[in-house]
């Protein structure tokens, strides 16, 4: 870049560009490298990034690898250049070191939270998160504390996820509770600036037992969201836990009575940049998932967007799966009989399915924006 050209005025066009060139031009000069290395530049730079993309895992059969596939989204509702952008991803070592036995917690900022555990010996396993960023390939392992496997007979633990929003700093939260005695919970940070866990200590710790949705979790405006309901009412109101990853204080968000109960068929989403609660239920003999925003992130402010059929009209099985940036849902289509799925894109007002290349099964998607965080 010419010399004549104000440095401001290079660092304004430098903000714009994707990751991948940046990992490059960090070569270029001095100049250029101390600035994308800088602490101000990494965190504002994903604040230019308009381009996004969905992480999708899968397996091709049950015996063999997992395979994780990267594809650019944008705003386009041309699905066919949707398919043109989609590269393989290459997990990294920390992660292979779990095996078969680890989960995706959430993405956020970027970066994605995978948690498993590693085997000590032949009786003790230890639990650990990896902190990855696909972008710039690296990632960094977390240990968790108080979660072997002794630790949880007494007690159930569940984790959350998300970059907090005026530091750009990760956060992992881990929420412990007593089994036997029910007290009240035991809340915990990890701060990757810190590398340590810490007490959090929280107003709002709720009175109730809950139990928590598996892989229920979804971080949407700093803020990250479970399902749970109470352990010993199956018939009590649902609701979800949020916690907020500023103030660390816990909170309740109670779903409002127009989204039907039974907890089972639940699911959190992020739909462009709103918290959205998928409620599957069986109406006139027929499997549907109806599809609930929160409005401007107001607890009480849910608006029912679309429906989706559960049955495509060859009497294949849906399953929502997640969101394009467009507002398309993607999901999953499991042929009757048969075992592999194929993920597909559903347009809600025509209600078209097209087929998007990936045939396999365990399909999940994760929305994932480039970002510098981890360099």
């Amino acid at each position: 870049m010419s010399d004549n050209i104000p440095f401001e005025l290079q660092e304004l066009i430098i903000n714009k560009l994707p990751v991948e060139p940046l990992i490059r031009f960090r070569s270029v000069c001095k100049a250029w490298k101390s600035l994308i290395d800088s602490s101000d530049f990494i965190p504002n730079h994903i604040t230019y990034q308009q381009h996004q993309h969905m992480l999708v895992r899968y397996k091709y059969a049950l015996n063999v690898e997992e395979t994780y596939v990267l594809i650019a989204d944008n705003d386009t509702d041309d699905t066919d250049t949707f398919l043109q952008h989609k590269v393989s991803v290459t997990i990294p070592q920390l992660v292979v070191n779990m095996g078969k036995h680890f989960t995706t917690v959430d993405s956020s900022h970027g970066l994605l939270c995978l948690f498993g555990y590693t085997d000590r010996n032949a009786l003790i396993s230890i639990r650990n998160a990896v902190i990855w960023n696909p972008s710039i390939r690296k990632a960094v392992d977390v240990v968790l504390p108080h979660m072997a496997d002794y630790d949880e007979i007494v007690y159930r633990t569940v984790l959350g996820f998300g970059v907090c929003r005026g530091t750009r700093d990760p956060k992992i939260v881990k929420i412990r509770i007593d089994v036997e005695s029910l007290i009240p919970w035991k809340v915990e940070v990890f701060t990757l600036s810190a590398r340590v866990w810490r007490s959090a200590h929280s107003d709002n710790v709720p009175s109730k037992f809950l139990r928590f949705g598996t892989g229920e979790q979804v971080v949407v405006g700093g803020v990250v969201y479970w399902l749970a309901r109470d352990m010993f009412d199956r018939d009590s109101d649902k609701l979800l836990v949020s916690f907020d990853l500023t103030s660390e204080e816990l909170g309740e968000v109670k779903l409002p009575d127009r989204i039907p109960p039974t907890y089972l068929s639940l699911s959190l989403f992020k739909l462009r940049q709103s918290l959205a609660v998928v409620k599957g239920s069986v109406e006139d003999s027929k499997l549907v998932y109806h599809v609930w925003v929160m409005k401007d992130g107001v607890p009480k402010l849910f608006e029912k967007l679309f429906t989706i059929s559960g049955h495509t009209p060859d009497g294949s099985t849906v399953f929502p799966r997640g969101f394009r940036k467009t507002g398309e849902a993607l999901i999953q289509v499991k042929a009757n009989p048969g075992f592999n799925t194929t993920l597909a894109a559903y347009e809600p007002y025509s209600k078209a399915i097209t087929n998007l290349g990936i045939n396999g099964s365990y399909i999940s998607v994760c929305p994932y924006t480039e970002t510098l965080l981890l360099l």
